[in-house]
């Protein structure tokens, strides 16, 4: 360290760190990957090159810290409150949030290298989804003339639907009403589930409390 330079602390790192992918956050939404180069970094993030790819190899680097920060956080939220939550908060998300998303799943369509990387992580979230839902069923809550995998594919496939209809620009003010159909479809019927398994509003059906 040059003499008399202060000292950078751990948490002015991770705040650096964030301020940097917030900004490329920002600018891959409004650019696009291809789009966002150096200098639409530099003006998103307000920093220079030299500051940006300290903390990050290349572009590639930071695109890849987002979408696996954005994956991680996903495949929290599926174990702790269920997918179809994951799709309830889609609400709340940003077109930079949304931006990454549709970037990711570009990729998987037409870059075998990436999709070969992602599938770990993908793999993550399906596993989160299907132990909440074997958990669910043993508690009475999921239909179980489904075998699990379906379940979990219809999910699935709900969410990136519904990911690509938002990024396109689809109303939300029926979002409430199609997921609690999502929902009404993974659970088990409630003529067939104990009295006090009554449906709770806004829940994901893996998310059922008894």
């Amino acid at each position: 360290m040059v003499a008399g330079m202060p000292k950078v602390t751990d948490d002015q790192l991770a705040a650096r760190r964030g301020a940097i992918l917030a900004g490329a956050r920002r600018a891959f939404a409004r650019h696009g990957y291809q789009g966002a180069t150096v200098r639409v970094l530099e003006a998103e993030t307000r920093l220079s090159r030299g500051a940006i790819f300290h903390h990050f190899r290349d572009k590639e680097a930071l695109f890849l810290a987002l979408a696996e920060d954005d994956a991680a956080r996903t495949a929290e939220v599926v174990e702790r409150a269920g997918l179809v939550q994951v799709m309830r908060d889609l609400k709340d998300k940003d077109a930079g949030w949304l931006g990454v998303q549709l970037e990711v799943r570009r990729r998987l369509r037409t870059d075998p290298a990436f999709a070969a990387s992602w599938a770990e992580r993908q793999d993550a979230i399906t596993r989160a989804t299907t132990e909440r839902l074997e958990r669910q069923r043993t508690a009475g809550a999921v239909r179980t003339d489904v075998p699990l995998p379906v379940l979990v594919d219809f999910l699935r496939l709900a969410f990136d639907g519904l990911v690509s209809g938002l990024a396109a620009g689809m109303p939300t003010e029926h979002l409430t009403g199609v997921l609690d159909l999502v929902e009404d479809a993974v659970r088990r019927p409630r003529d067939q589930q104990g009295e006090d398994a009554v449906r709770t509003p806004q829940r994901d059906p893996s998310g059922t409390h008894h």
